[in-house]
């Protein structure tokens, strides 16, 4: 058995999009070395993040990040005979991110997986847990959702949400018992505010991609009944790091709930209008009803990038508040910027990188 007596931190989720970032701002802040848990058919890629994350930070050697293979669909996350013993921190973000994902794979790896790491969590004694959740653990709950709600009896969209609910329940029953932990909330979390990057084109990407397939001069676009007093609340990916790495590193956010949402979202018409905008794409909003446009996006599936299960979120009747958030991020310079003052550099990104798929990391 091979002890690993001083690795502080834990990670599962590396290298996905938010785990490689998140990795770089605990190391860059000097917390590590740092144990990463890897899917074997990731582990080149995981190598690959790790001397690109390693390289670019001061004082860091290449020893600070470890990869080992495993799941945490396996009840010991598949460690075999890997024996961690100084495990201060374990930071959660393994999950499968997808609107369309069957309900067997996100009871895997949404719940069981998260009930998994819970007990490797347990059985190590660790300080500090941090787990990423999703404010749309609200499902459809009519009102506004805050960091204070989780039980409501509400209803889900889709088998994400739910077994996201789900694994976030297990969560808070672990920290009532006395677990110290602390979870984060993201809304839709989109490409990077400064440079545009992101590695999947998913969520409010459909949208996108479905006007660029059209000509410019004339695109169209559904519109639900409900639409126009819905929103749809995105943070880039880059203020959802930030937040996570600078409450993370903070005693007193210890037992909390953080909502990492837009406090002043756009509506659903007007987040629309800007995309157009930003694409260049003069566009026409098409009324219509829910069952016809699902109808409609499922026949156009396979020659355009459309996914039905987004359709949920037009005319979705939560709205999300943070005020916890904004109050433990008061004086830090942390804040979420406007969605119209970088989608400019999410739609770059788009088209100088056709290839980028929309798949989930399972």
């Amino acid at each position: 058995m091979v002890a690993v007596s001083d690795t502080e931190v834990f990670f599962t989720g590396f290298p996905g999009f938010l785990g490689s970032a998140l990795l770089e701002r605990v190391l860059a802040r000097g917390d590590g070395p740092v144990a990463c848990l890897v899917q074997p058919q990731y582990l080149e890629t995981a190598r690959r993040r790790a001397r690109e994350i390693t390289a670019g930070i001061d004082r860091v050697d290449d020893d600070a990040v470890r990869l080992y293979e495993g799941d945490i669909t396996e009840p010991d996350l598949g460690l075999g005979e890997e024996s961690f013993a100084d495990v201060r921190e374990l930071y959660h973000l393994a999950a499968v991110y997808d609107l369309a994902v069957d309900r067997d794979l996100a009871e895997a790896v949404n719940v069981r997986g998260t009930e998994h790491v819970l007990e490797f969590a347990d059985g190590h004694d660790v300080d500090r847990f941090h787990y990423v959740s999703t404010c749309y653990v609200s499902g459809r709950y009519d009102g506004v959702f805050t960091e204070d709600h989780l039980r409501e009896g509400q209803t889900f969209n889709n088998h994400y949400e739910e077994t996201k609910y789900r694994a976030e329940v297990a969560v808070q029953d672990r920290m009532d018992a006395g677990l110290p932990a602390t979870i984060y909330r993201p809304a839709i979390v989109v490409g990077d505010s400064r440079t545009g990057e992101t590695d999947k084109y998913d969520g409010p990407y459909y949208l996108l991609r479905l006007l660029l397939a059209q000509p410019d001069w004339l695109s169209v676009a559904f519109t639900l009944p409900d639409s126009s007093d819905a929103e749809l609340n995105v943070v880039p990916r880059d203020y959802v790091v930030d937040a996570i790495a600078y409450l993370s590193a903070r005693e007193e956010t210890v037992d909390e709930v953080y909502q990492l949402c837009d406090p002043a979202p756009l509506a659903v018409p007007r987040f629309v209008d800007v995309l157009a905008e930003a694409a260049g794409h003069r566009t026409v909003t098409l009324p219509t009803t829910k069952p016809i446009a699902r109808t409609v996006s499922s026949r156009l599936s396979s020659s355009l990038p459309l996914e039905p299960a987004t359709l949920d979120y037009l005319d979705h009747p939560t709205r999300y508040a943070c005020p916890k958030t904004m109050q433990a991020l008061e004086g830090s310079g942390f804040e979420v910027p406007p969605f119209e003052s970088y989608v400019d550099r999410l739609v770059a990104y788009v088209l100088e990188n056709p290839t980028v798929g929309d798949g989930p990391m399972v």
